[in-house]
């Protein structure tokens, strides 16, 4: 049994348990709308954590092809934009459903081989002051953390079951948004 005082350190039981942990950290220590830890598969982005919980539904499919984190992996925009609209690899992808993202922050999740097995992600729908960028260091180390989980032997849950719509809730971008 683990006293009562430590109880709110013990290990996560598993991976899902950690990307929710991480996700509630980045939630209240960093002042961004939404969090998102997904997973690349078949040219589809894949949402399989959301912080808050009610944000995005795990499920959700978001076209890579238009994603910011695509242009991110790729190197055509950085991990961290304070102004999207700033960023032409993101200022291009600023209307339609993406038209309410205005500051980004994403990094890769990798497995042990060092492939790429999705990302962690949060959006702004306001511009964030450019002290922001301190944000992406602490970004960084939960991305670190979830693939050093990966590596150790922690397996990601199986991607949800598809999901068509994201949940509403207040200034929620629409589907294909991140």
């Amino acid at each position: 049994m683990v006293p009562a005082d430590v109880a709110d350190v013990t290990p996560w039981r598993d991976w899902c348990s950690a990307a929710e942990g991480a996700l509630r950290f980045l939630d209240g220590h960093l002042s961004w709308d939404f969090w998102m830890v997904t997973q690349v598969v078949d040219g589809r982005q894949i949402v399989l954590v959301a912080e808050p919980p009610e944000a995005v539904r795990p499920g959700v499919e978001l076209p890579w092809e238009e994603s910011f984190c695509r242009q991110m992996i790729e190197g055509n925009a950085p991990r961290l934009a304070t102004v999207t609209a700033a960023v032409p690899a993101y200022a291009s992808r600023t209307s339609g459903p993406l038209r309410d993202v205005a500051a980004y922050v994403g990094v890769p999740l990798l497995r042990a081989d060092g492939s790429l097995f999705g990302t962690v992600c949060g959006v702004a729908f306001r511009a964030r002051p450019r002290s922001a960028a301190r944000d992406l260091r602490v970004v960084e180390a939960v991305a670190r953390m979830l693939s050093t989980l990966m590596a150790a032997g922690l397996t990601p849950p199986p991607p949800p079951d598809r999901v068509s719509a994201i949940r509403a809730a207040p200034g929620a971008p629409a589907p294909g948004a991140v």
